[in-house]
């Protein structure tokens, strides 16, 4: 369908045209727009612009140079919609204010002499003209001149358009089915598109009766199916496409009352498998002319054949130089054309596409049996394509309808048995089956005779034709049950035999066998022998008798002592001694969708009363769990502390129960769902590959091997466990720790779940206990740590940023000099932790370049760091002749803390300590070639003078350049430069010395000094603790004196 131009596929536009009064052709356009449908406006604004339409002269006098014969004309040139869309307008508005058409002479003159030019230009090109006259109200209107003007402006008679009859016969016939085929496209998709549906059936159906003998000639019949084929197939496309097809339509009439629509005609499907059709038929005629016709070598005729400018022509193609030409076919060569063309395509998949459409539409609309007539089609195309797979899958689900449909009609010779006969026929059956004694007599049956060893046995279920016979629905009339206790169960048989059968035993059968009960015929005690049902349940009914389309409803109460599902499998009814009917249970709500019910005329009905237990009512029932008389208790001390070992104990409690073949089953699981494993770790076998990991189980406090036997556990894994519970009395206990390891900071919930049997019976039911519990895991502790250098005696590092800030930590260290590390260590939880040792190790063969290391000396005692507190620990290094400082790694020892049961030496053993390790980054050693020194009083004197000395030292063998600035400070009155710039010598030091008068106590900010390397262009600043000291508002008084290193000098001592 989409091969046709979109003037085909879509609805007409109208095309209207304006000369005249240009002012108002917006407003006029914009009206015409918004009209339903939309109108297109050629306006144009003068009179000049009409000869727009008019046709192009021919020049007869022009020499033509002589050329092949052209392309004859054709019926319906390609162009002619769209021109008619966007250049020839179907209506010419001539606007004419009323002033020029009611007043003076010569107005009116020039109106009539407009109207003349419109009406030359437009004659012959199918154009109406709407005079139309713009009147304001001041002007008279007279009926002379509207009758004048109405003459003036009238039109020529229509030409009419003839039809060519020079083509040859072949090609004649193929350009009149090509217009046809357009314009048949349009005027369906016109009525399609106003949804007259069944006007458009019944055009198509004209349509195709109109050219459907037009076969043409034998050689070239192969055309008209191919034809007939793509009507169907566009049609069928159009109506499924259409937005207002329904599904049933009345059938009206064509002339005749045996003329009617059929309701096949409103189904796409059908027009699909009639296209499969045709184009078969297409495939089956082609085959036959290119068996009869010799191939043709002239290949360059076939190549250059293109279509021509009419619709349904074909010309050849000849180049003449630069001048392209087009040159007629003759038949024969339009047939070579052809027959090439039908050999380029393999009709087979097309028919095979076209068919499951219609297959895959009558499977929509539930239309079996037209689906499989389309699908058997289909897979003979696939069988003759070499797929055999598609065509065996294609023919058995057809064999499974055709089968089921067959079995299900009880249908002779003469056609469906009548009541009577079906009556005859059953009983007769059941006679035989029954072992009556009026057969006995019949020589022909005696060979059928049922013994013993040859019993019958039918199984019936919803797909099977016996379901006739005989079907069963079971229902439960409650959902859930307590073991031990009573529930209801109904059983309704039903059969749509012509006779009444007489059951002599069912046999109600379980998934769990120790409820299966039997129910006899209390007319019947003696009919079946029951074998070994001794210790079986035997119920007795009044009658067991099935009268045809009546239900039979039985009830009785049942009892489980067995957990789980308990679920009515089959009901077998026992007539005779040597037959039996098998019907598979089903529920109640599975009634609608049993096939009997479309196989006869009998009229639905529902065995129970209870409409509730008619919708909810299942064959299948749960059995609950005994009641536990066992519990299980979990105990945690708080959250879980990343890296520690966590001892959750599980303590099971015998409270009424014997406890037998326990099993203790741990699972692990992510609270927020996203897994324990680490994706991070690509090491199948690594410690840390789980967030959180279940190490192992140990046993009962005051045991000599506190680790269970290899017996008792059987399994353990990485998030799951399964422990082994000894027998344990009534009233007894039992209990294990579980040892859990936290990797990474998680959340996790514990499942514990204990199954054991109350008694040592082989057949005891399980009972369980489910608990569970959610522990937090959490990062214990943070590590941070920092180096510092000498207080007041920073060094010039060249490495660093120049606009570092005093926040920045430098990755360089200076060489030779006494280095500080502080190492912080936070408690993170809301738990007390004991520190045992901070100490720095080497990392394997590696070794520490740093000499002189102190500080790694375990504590004495644990030290307590309460929750949210930091505890800082000092080591003091230095790195002499080594160009990077490489330490290892940094090692805390703790673990948490038990207040008093911390002298406990069981629960010391129980948590032991936990060893945190922390890559410390490596350093790299750099001289700073200069290192400034800041010396001052440890503390000030209000009013009392003091010398502030700042010394620079050279540490190079150059000669150095130093800019450098000290700035006022509110707080001291100073004497010196405040800026300079001076030379240090090599390997020398320079002292600049200021009085400084403290004039406010309390922390006060030093004179802030700051200098510039000339010849590094390297830049210091002091960090404002070493810039500060503190004032005394008076002199005071320690009762150590003597253990001050420095002494507050006076001016006045000096």
């Amino acid at each position: 369908m989409e091969e046709y131009p979109e003037e085909l596929r879509t609805p007409p536009v109208t095309l209207a045209a304006m000369v005249g009064c240009a002012d108002l052709h917006p407003l006029i356009s914009t009206h015409f727009l918004s009209a339903q449908p939309p109108i297109n406006t050629l306006a144009l604004p003068h009179l000049s612009k009409i000869y727009l339409f008019e046709r192009k002269p021919k020049d007869s006098n022009a020499e033509v140079p002589p050329l092949p014969p052209t392309v004859v004309g054709g019926i319906l040139k390609k162009d002619w919609l769209l021109k008619h869309r966007t250049k020839v307008p179907a209506v010419l508005g001539a606007l004419f204010r009323a002033e020029h058409v009611f007043g003076d002479p010569a107005q009116w003159n020039n109106v009539c002499s407009d109207l003349d030019s419109i009406k030359t230009v437009i004659r012959g090109r199918n154009i109406k003209l709407a005079v139309v006259i713009i009147h304001t109200g001041a002007e008279e209107i007279t009926e002379d001149k509207m009758i004048a003007l109405r003459k003036r402006a009238d039109v020529d008679a229509k030409y009419i358009v003839g039809v060519t009859t020079r083509l040859p016969a072949i090609q004649r016939l193929v350009e009149i089915k090509f217009v046809s085929e357009q314009l048949n496209f349009k005027i369906c998709t016109l009525l399609l598109h106003s949804g007259k549906v069944t006007e458009s059936v019944a055009w198509f159906r004209q349509h195709k009766n109109a050219y459907k003998r037009l076969v043409g000639t034998p050689e070239a019949i192969f055309l008209h199916w191919e034809w007939m084929s793509r009507q169907y197939l566009v049609f069928g496309e159009l109506l499924e496409t259409s937005s207002k097809t329904a599904q049933i339509f009345p059938p009206i009439t064509l002339g005749s009352a045996s003329k009617l629509l059929s309701e096949w005609e409103f189904h796409p499907a059908y027009y699909y498998q009639l296209a499969a059709h045709y184009l078969s038929e297409k495939r089956s005629a082609l085959e036959l002319v290119i068996s009869t016709t010799e191939t043709s070598s002239d290949t360059d005729t076939v190549d250059s054949v293109v279509p021509s400018t009419y619709v349904g022509q074909f010309a050849r193609l000849l180049e003449l130089g630069d001048n392209v030409d087009m040159m007629a076919l003759t038949d024969e060569e339009y047939m070579r054309y052809a027959v090439s063309e039908g050999r380029r395509f393999r009709d087979s998949l097309e028919i095979i596409a076209l068919l499951k459409k219609a297959y895959e539409s009558f499977n929509s609309g539930n239309i079996q049996r037209m689906a499989a007539l389309c699908g058997f089609q289909m897979g003979k195309e696939y069988f003759s394509e070499g797929d055999t797979d598609n065509a065996k899958q294609i023919f058995d689900s057809i064999a499974i309808l055709y089968r089921k449909e067959g079995l299900q009609r009880d249908t002779g010779p003469a056609g469906p048995a009548s009541l009577i006969q079906r009556e005859t026929v059953h009983k007769e059956v059941f006679d035989l089956v029954t072992e009556n004694s009026a057969l006995e007599t019949n020589e022909q049956l005696s060979n059928l005779k049922i013994t013993e060893d040859k019993s019958l046995q039918l199984q019936v279920d919803l797909a099977s034709p016996l379901s006739l016979v005989m079907i069963a629905l079971v229902a439960f009339h409650e959902q859930t049950m307590k073991p031990g206790s009573l529930t209801s169960i109904s059983v309704s048989l039903l059969s749509n035999l012509p006779h009444t059968v007489e059951i002599d035993q069912l046999e109600i059968q379980f998934n769990q066998p120790s409820c299966n009960f039997f129910v006899s015929n209390a007319q019947k005690p003696q009919s079946v022998g029951v074998t070994d049902n001794q210790q079986r349940r035997v119920e007795t009914s009044t009658s067991l008798t099935l009268e045809p389309n009546k239900w039979l409803k039985l009830t009785y109460d049942i009892t489980s002592d067995q957990s789980g599902k308990l679920e009515c499998l089959s009901v077998i009814a026992k007539i005779g001694p040597h037959f039996r009917i098998c019907c598979k249970a089903e529920s109640p709500a599975s009634l609608d969708n049993l096939p009997v019910w479309a196989l006869d005329d009998c009229i639905q009905s529902v065995p129970i009363k209870d409409n509730i237990l008619v919708l909810s009512g299942q064959k299948t029932i749960q059995v609950e769990e005994p009641e536990p008389q066992v519990d299980v208790r979990l105990g945690a001390f708080g959250p879980a502390l990343v890296g520690e070992i966590f001892l959750v104990p599980v303590t099971v409690i015998s409270k009424g129960h014997d406890v037998y073949s326990g099993e203790l089953k741990i699972n692990l699981v992510d609270v927020r769902g996203g897994g324990l494993f680490s994706p991070r770790e690509n090491e199948p076998h690594a410690l840390d590959s789980h967030h959180v990991q279940l190490l192992g189980i140990s046993g009962p406090e005051g045991e000599e091997d506190s680790h269970l036997d290899s017996d008792k556990i059987k399994q353990v894994q990485q998030s799951f466990g399964l422990i082994s519970v000894p027998f344990l009395k009534d009233g007894d206990s039992w209990s294990c720790k579980l040892e859990i390891k936290w990797h990474r900071p998680k959340p996790i919930m514990l499942y514990v779940s204990l199954g054991y049997t109350p008694n040592n019976e082989s057949n005891s039911q399980m009972v369980h206990v489910h608990k569970n519990l959610q522990i937090e895991g959490q990062n214990a502790i943070e590590l941070n740590h920092h180096y510092l250098m000498p207080f007041r005696r920073d060094p010039l590092i060249l490495s660093k940023n120049k606009q570092a800030s005093e926040s920045d930590l430098s990755q360089s260290l200076p060489l030779n000099q006494k280095t500080l590390l502080i190492v912080s260590t936070k408690n993170c939880t809301e738990l007390p932790i004991r520190l045992k040792s901070i100490s720095i190790e080497t990392e394997g063969d590696v070794e520490r370049t740093c000499s002189n290391l102190h500080g790694n000396e375990e504590f004495s005692s644990p030290v307590l760091v309460a929750p949210g507190r930091e505890f800082k620990k000092v080591f003091s290094m230095s790195s002499d002749n080594i160009s990077k400082l490489v330490l290892g790694n940094l090692c805390l020892t703790w673990r948490r803390d038990f207040g008093v049961e911390e002298q406990s030496a069981s629960t010391a053993a129980t948590w032991p300590w936990v060893v945190t390790k922390q890559k410390l980054p490596d350093m790299d050693v750099e001289l700073p070639p200069l290192i400034v020194n800041l010396e001052c009083p440890p503390y000030a004197i209000l009013g009392d003078p003091f010398t502030y000395y700042i010394r620079i030292l050279n540490q190079t063998p150059l000669l150095q350049e130093i800019k450098y600035t000290l700035a006022d400070a509110q707080s001291f009155v100073l004497s010196g430069y405040h800026n300079d710039t001076i030379y240090v010598l090599p390997k020398s030091e320079h002292i600049l010395s200021y009085k400084l008068v403290p004039l406010a106590s309390g922390l006060q900010q030093l004179p802030r000094f700051s200098m510039t390397s000339v010849r590094y262009s390297a830049a210091y600043q002091p960090s404002t603790s070493s810039n500060s000291v503190f004032v005394f508002p008076s002199k005071p008084h320690f009762k150590n004196a003597a253990s001050t290193n420095f002494r507050v000098e006076s001016v006045a001592n000096e």
